[in-house]
Order: structure tokens, then sequence, then C-alpha cells
């Protein structure tokens, strides 16, 4: 009977002996990965596969930008042979009209359907934002060159250009939010925390990106966003003379030099899990590549929906990306219709 109570005493200390030898301080090192938080692993992963928000925005090493535009009319059978297009609008909007050889989609879909694509990926949606969304998503799953059609179906054709022309606004005009002063000094967080363990840094990415996926796009509208700028962590993606010359909303950091993981620019975001960090641009399409990629790390981002488009068209200082000037007038293009 001693033999089995010694036996038994010893498988029970084996435990103790286990969970002790976890909690000393002196084995958590860079080496011992098994220790490293979820956030810290992926980022190394992401980091050593060109998967920082420079490359997601423009490809590795510059080559394929996060949209195309509408082609010519000279170049559609080119452009049509080059994409396997995912339409991401209603069932309904699509078959009222749609561009020829898409494939109509559920957004929660996208992954499955882009890992099944023959060619390159091109999202197609209405204005362009949220298949920017799911194009950044497709590019952090291993789709580099997945490209979103840039304006959407609205700068297809003027059929279908409804949702642009309808969501163009000017209230931050004389608004009181809306400052012409210098950006704020930059700030530094945590990095975001989140409950995944593993030590594979491609695992974790992927089921973030199948998170976020599920989630669906995080948006927040540009009035909301003016008339309460206190209840957001707010990015403003200009470069610094357009800061100026536009204007900005109120308190709003200026973020695009700076935002990538290389430097731990990203550092200067909120990572608190009740801060609400906006993104805004010009169109809302950057934005949304921009907050897809923020969703993954793990912040709780949003994209302000149309950008400065939606509060303030008529601003004088515009050079490119106004809604209805220049490359964004509808094609005229041709349209499928069920």
């Amino acid at each position: 009977m001693k033999k089995i109570n010694l036996f038994v005493l010893a498988l029970l200390c084996v435990p103790v002996l286990l969970l002790s030898s976890c909690d000393r301080g002196d084995e958590i090192s860079p080496e011992n990965p098994i220790l490293k938080p979820a956030f810290e692993v992926m980022k190394d992963h992401m980091m050593d596969n060109d998967l920082d928000l420079n490359n997601i925005l423009s490809g590795p090493g510059g080559e394929v930008k996060f949209v195309a535009g509408a082609p010519a009319a000279a170049d559609l059978d080119a452009f049509l042979n080059k994409y396997s297009i995912l339409d991401i609008r209603t069932l309904e909007a699509f078959n009222t009209s749609h561009i020829q050889g898409a494939k109509n989609i559920a957004f929660a879909d996208i992954l499955k359907e882009a890992d099944a694509a023959s060619k390159q990926v091109l999202v197609v949606c209405y204005t362009g934002q949220t298949a920017c969304y799911g194009a950044s998503l497709l590019r952090l799953a291993g789709h580099s060159n997945a490209q979103a059609l840039k304006w959407g179906m609205s700068g297809w054709n003027s059929e279908t250009a409804g949702s642009w022309n309808n969501n163009t606004g000017d209230e931050a005009k004389g608004h009181g939010n809306w400052a012409a002063n210098k950006a704020p000094d930059d700030l530094t967080f945590d990095d975001p925390v989140f409950d995944l363990y593993s030590t594979d840094g491609a695992e974790i990415l992927r089921q973030r990106v199948e998170a976020v996926i599920e989630a669906g796009f995080k948006t927040a509208k540009g009035t909301d966003v003016l008339n309460s700028p206190e209840n957001y962590f707010i990015n403003n993606y200009f470069g610094d003379t357009d800061y100026g010359n536009f204007g900005h909303l109120k308190d709003a950091f200026r973020v695009k030099e700076v935002l990538l993981l290389e430097g731990n620019g990203y550092k200067g975001l909120d990572s608190d899990s009740n801060a609400k960090v906006i993104t805004y641009c010009y169109t809302g399409q950057t934005s949304a590549v921009i907050t897809a990629w923020l969703q993954v790390l793990g912040y709780d981002a949003y994209s302000m929906t149309f950008g400065m488009n939606g509060i303030y068209h008529s601003n004088p200082a515009w050079s490119s990306n106004q809604w209805g000037v220049g490359s964004s007038v509808p094609k005229e293009l041709p349209l499928i219709k069920n």
C-alpha cells in the first residue's frame, strides 16, 4: 500500500510542479515564443511576410494598388478577362444591373470565394468602400493582388451611381468642429490584446481575418463624427499640406506617414477596448482598407463613410478624389440586367 500511495502522491505533485514552473518570470523571453502575446506573434509574422499597412495599400513593392478604376470602353474586354469579379451587393441590386461575368456573393463568403477564384480577384460593391474593406482582408489572408473597384458600381455607369450621388454633403462648412489648427502631438499606447493561444503567427492571422469578416464592415457616419468628435479617437489620413488646406475634424491626429507596424507607429492609436478608433480619408475607400487592417490587429476600428466627400464636398482645396469630377465621373460602361 505504501508504494501505491507514494505513486499517487507523485502524480498529484506533477501538475503543481508544472504550474509553478510556468509562473517563473525568468523563463519569459523572446526565445520562448509560447509565452509571447498573440499580438506579438502575429505582428512578427506580418512583418516577415510584407503585410504592413503600406504593402496592403499598394502591394509588395508598390506593384498592385488596392483599387482598380473602371476601364475605358476600349479596354473593357481586357479588364473583364483579367479578373474574377465578386459582387457583394444584395441579390436584388445585382439582378437589376451588374458587370458581365461578375458573381454575386455574400460578404461573409468573400474569403472562401477568393480561395476558389481562378484569376485575380476584384471585389465590387455600391461605392467602393465595403469592397475596399474586403480587399484589405483578402490581402491579409494571402491574396496579395486582390483589388476593389474604385468608386464601386457608382463609377461604372450613371445608372448605378445613386449611392455616391446621394451621399455627398457640406455639413462641415462653417461647423465649429471643423478645424484648421496643426495636428495634436502623437501619443503612445500599449499593444492591442486578444484571446488567442498559438505560436503560429499565420494561424493567428487567419483566425483574426475570419473573425473580422464574420463581424462585417465597421463604419460610422461622417455627420456623427463631426457633431460628436469626443466620442472617437480620430485618425486623419491626409498628407500634411491637405491637413492644413482642407481643414480637418477637431482634434484629429494626422497618421499617414507613421501608421505602420515598422517603427511601432501603430502605437499612436488608442488600444483601449472602449476607444472607437475612426479613420477618415477623402472617399472612405482608403480608410476602409486601414480599418480592416486595424480590426485584424485588435483595435475597435471604424471607417468614416464617404470620407471628406460626405461632409465637405464643396471644399475649394480639392485636386483629386472629389466625387463627380475627373476620374470619378461614371464611365457609362455596359450593364447586364437579369
